[in-house]
């Protein structure tokens, strides 16, 4: 019921917001009279946080229109290159008239950015996404909202994200002969299993993997996230905060873990900053403020847009990550397309890189979590390994912001840049006589711790 009660509450408060929006105009649209009067200001601020606190936020727009490349501006379009039913992959496709351009693009890395599910859009990666196109060929994951999923198209499981991202993978191999992966927060998991799932059978790998501030270990430095989903039973989740779609949705009847709940986590977590922040909004357009306005104005846009999570991978995702460890311990297995388990060997992975980030300041994944994929894949000799902490930087400063394109983002483009000159070699499959000879060994456990063509004619092309 609680589901349907915030929706009948949404409902009833839009009017209300959009009533709002059009009083916090009239206060200001210098032609009427009601810009004259005295405090004209601070009421159309009023109505105007009013209006932003009582409306609906859809999901946002990636708008990366152009980008700049060598100096020249290159144009941007957006395309869905695979759609699943519970996920697009989304391709940024660069257009250029200029030879010189054009050699330079066609020659750059491709680079898969497996974005989180876990609450927001993936246009939360859109500074990440925006920096790369720079210098690399970009797709994104771009996950759809639950809700808007209808029965038919099934159930989804943590089992489907990982088959997924290896469709995603195996798609760009086929197109480009190779892509790096990079991943950040939550799909940190499914990727490693991902990868050491396909290494596991012999498959061609991605020729390097960044993990960016994921829970690959999450005992490690536990935080505030990772304490209630230990501290909780599994039957306590699957009670309190799984709901069913309401009918005005395609995906009416559907078990969803709901967004606006993941988005009241998020704001209790930090209550004092969001309520200066609302307060810092309405002093600003009291002054006329217009950039520190359009600032918060672009940050809550996406900030307050959130997507519904099926019930099932979200589940599965709490027990697994959070409270049985299983990537750790080496006990999870995972169904293929086949329906046939597999168990997810970290171990097996090797000819590629690993690149992990994580912020000094991170409050969602603790200290050494991420790090931790070092541990696991032992594979991955040191020289093709590398481990960095982003000074200063907290969960979003690692892939949004000055700290990810000053000081993230060159550490991530050297790296993809060292593999992909250096075009790892595929996996190779594992004999029988190898594979009996790795099952009977014993497993070490991972140690626990405290935390240019001429131009003929002008025409456009693309990359």
């Amino acid at each position: 019921m609680l589901y349907q009660f915030y929706e009948t509450q949404r409902s009833m408060m839009e009017p209300f917001a959009d009533l709002a929006e059009v009083a916090s105009r009239l206060f200001t649209n210098p032609v009427l009279p009601f810009a004259q009067l005295p405090m004209a200001q601070r009421i159309s601020a009023a109505y105007d946080l009013m209006h932003r606190l009582g409306k609906d936020y859809e999901k946002p727009e990636f708008n990366i229109r152009t980008v700049r490349v060598n100096g020249v501006e290159v144009p941007i379009h957006e395309q869905v290159e695979v759609d699943l039913p519970f996920c697009e992959l989304r391709r940024f496709k660069r257009f250029t008239d200029d030879p010189a351009t054009l050699t330079t693009l066609k020659s750059q890395p491709v680079v898969l950015v497996v974005a989180p599910l876990s609450g927001h859009y993936a246009t939360l990666l859109r500074d990440t996404v925006r920096t790369l196109l720079q210098d690399h060929k970009v797709c994104i994951t771009d996950w759809k909202n639950a809700r808007l999923v209808p029965m038919s198209d099934g159930e989804f499981h943590l089992d489907d994200y990982v088959n997924y991202v290896q469709r995603f993978i195996r798609h760009l191999q086929g197109i480009y002969g190779n892509c790096h992966v990079m991943s950040v927060c939550q799909p940190t998991v499914p990727v490693l299993a991902a990868v050491s799932l396909m290494a596991s059978r012999g498959e061609k790998l991605p020729l390097s993997m960044t993990m960016m501030g994921g829970p690959i270990d999450a005992r490690k430095s536990p935080t505030a996230v990772n304490n209630l989903a230990m501290q909780r039973s599994f039957e306590w989740f699957e009670n309190n905060v799984i709901y069913r779609v309401p009918d005005k949705f395609p995906g009416a009847g559907r078990r969803v873990y709901p967004g606006f709940l993941q988005h009241t986590g998020f704001v209790a977590m930090n209550p004092d900053r969001h309520a200066k922040s609302h307060y810092d909004y309405f002093q600003d357009l009291v002054k006329g403020d217009n950039d520190s306005v359009e600032a918060h104005r672009k940050f809550y846009d996406e900030y307050n847009a959130v997507l519904d999570m099926d019930a099932d991978y979200y589940l599965e995702t709490i027990r697994t990550v959070f409270q049985e460890f299983q990537l750790v311990h080496g006990t999870w297995h995972v169904k293929n397309e086949q329906g046939q388990a597999e168990r997810v060997r970290p171990q097996d992975i090797r000819g590629i890189g690993l690149l992990t980030v994580e912020g000094e300041l991170d409050d969602i994944s603790g200290s050494g979590q991420t790090a931790a994929a070092h541990e696991l894949c032992t594979g991955i000799p040191p020289t093709h390994s590398r481990h960095y902490e982003a000074k200063g930087a907290g969960h979003y400063g690692i892939f949004s912001g000055r700290r990810w394109r000053e000081m993230v983002y060159p550490v991530v483009k050297s790296f993809i840049a060292e593999h992909e000159r250096g075009q790892a070699a595929p996996a190779a499959k594992p004999t029988r006589k190898t594979a009996a000879k790795k099952a009977a060994a014993p497993r070490k456990a991972a140690a626990p711790s405290p935390a240019a063509a001429p131009r003929a004619r002008r025409t456009t092309a693309k990359a």
